[in-house]
């Protein structure tokens, strides 16, 4: 995990405090498999400390580069969400995943992963340039090769009797 997303928390006065991160690039190639390669996303964290437990309320705003579903070029997605999280001393494993408890001899908390799971919670379903903007010969291609045939003599025989055991 990038240490550039620790933040220790043992030196830090009772109340709440403030985190701005940039998140860019080289934040979505440290996780395997993701599905953002680039963006620019600005990410900020209100901290409130108490004693026993850590509120963390994030907050996500910037814009990610996303396959198009309808043409299948980048396309630029604007994205922004929020969440909290609480962070608590114990060693018992909790099943809420919004709350994850800290061994009691931690002294810092690494909030990439968090941040990560909330900008892909946040992305769009089916990002898509407006329909002007797409590559139209990918479209037409798409098209002619997309099999959107329903007529019942187009149906293989077999798969016919399939349909009639609902």
């Amino acid at each position: 995990m990038e240490k550039s997303f620790d933040i220790p928390f043992a030196g830090l006065k009772q109340g709440t405090h403030s985190f701005r991160f940039i998140v860019g690039d080289s934040f979505f190639d440290s996780f395997p498999f993701s599905l953002i390669e680039k963006g620019e996303i600005h990410v900020e964290l209100m901290l409130e400390k108490k004693e026993t437990i850590l509120i963390g309320n994030f907050f996500i705003q910037g814009v990610v580069e996303l396959s198009c579903c309808r043409c299948n070029e980048i396309v630029k997605a604007p994205i922004e969400d929020k969440m909290i999280n609480y962070y608590k001393f114990g060693t018992e494993n909790e099943e809420d995943e919004n709350l994850i408890v800290l061994s009691p001899d931690e002294y810092k908390i690494n909030i990439a992963q968090q941040v990560y799971e909330l900008i892909t919670v946040a992305l769009p379903v089916n990002p898509k340039h407006n329909k002007e903007e797409c590559n139209e010969e990918m479209v037409t291609l798409i098209n002619k090769y997309q099999n959107r045939s329903t007529k019942k003599n187009n149906i293989d025989p077999r798969w016919e009797k399939l349909n009639k055991l609902n």
